[in-house]
């Protein structure tokens, strides 16, 4: 008769051996993945909240990969693409300026904190909403209440998620107050920066760059002429299906 209990024992005495090996072995260095890791105080709701806060702009960062993924739209790309060289930039002024965060953390962080990075992303990200709802869609569909109101409710979530995200950073002493405002003036200066090229000086070679071989193999289009494009997929979709609904039901044998 088999032994399934001295067979339990044997795996577990395995398991617990491996793991006082990797514990216990001084050549094996374990380090936490600070990409995502947030410190804050025990039992301290508000800390926990800015904890989360600060995670966002992992969160923006997944939605840019899924929009472009999913939408191909030129203008989502080099609006991804501004808030990588945002980062660069950012990387840039750290280790140019040297200012090192108000507490040590050992290893486990960039040393430097000033200009505040989480600062700096959020605010680019917020102002070049800001922007792209005043001069991208002014000419949508002004008249309409509910349109007025969805961009104002979009303006008003992001300049509020950046405020947050600022605040957490000196809450949880990550950042001095200066670090952050730092951060958060170069934000607003780069937006400006990159929308301006964007605006003036890509999107009117948009339709040539969608017109050449790679950018059809890729399916990348350009939306910049099209008031709403959500209107716009939505109708079309909406079209397409009755259209092919009509022609299965013209297909089926009548009884």
């Amino acid at each position: 008769m088999y032994n399934y209990f001295l067979d339990d024992v044997i795996m577990e005495d395995t398991i617990l051996s491996v793991s006082d090996v990797l514990l216990n072995n001084g050549d094996i260095e374990w380090q936490p993945l600070a990409l995502t890791l947030v410190e804050y105080p025990k039992g301290d709701i508000l800390g926990k909240f800015f904890a989360l806060i600060s995670l966002a702009p992992f969160g923006i960062g997944a939605g840019f990969v899924a929009l472009i993924l999913f939408r191909r739209d030129l203008h989502t790309i080099a609006f991804f693409i501004g808030t990588l060289i945002n980062e660069l930039l950012n990387i840039i002024l750290k280790h140019t300026i040297c200012e090192a965060r108000p507490i040590a953390r050992g290893h486990l962080y960039n040393e430097y904190g000033m200009p505040s990075s989480h600062a700096q992303f959020v605010w680019f990200f917020s102002i070049y909403v800001l922007y792209f709802v005043l001069i991208r869609l002014h000419h949508i569909n002004n008249n309409s209440i509910i349109s007025a109101l969805w961009r104002m409710v979009i303006v008003a979530g992001c300049i509020t998620l950046s405020v947050l995200v600022s605040i957490g950073r000196v809450y949880l002493h990550y950042h001095t107050t200066t670090q952050v405002i730092v951060g958060g003036f170069v934000g607003f200066l780069f937006a400006s920066v990159w929308f301006a090229l964007v605006h003036r000086v890509f999107t009117p070679i948009f339709p040539q760059l969608v017109s050449m071989k790679l950018f059809e193999m890729l399916m990348i289009r350009d939306t910049t002429l099209i008031p709403n494009v959500l209107w716009f997929e939505y109708t079309t979709s909406r079209q397409e299906a009755r259209a092919r609904g009509r022609k299965l039901a013209a297909l089926k044998p009548t009884q």
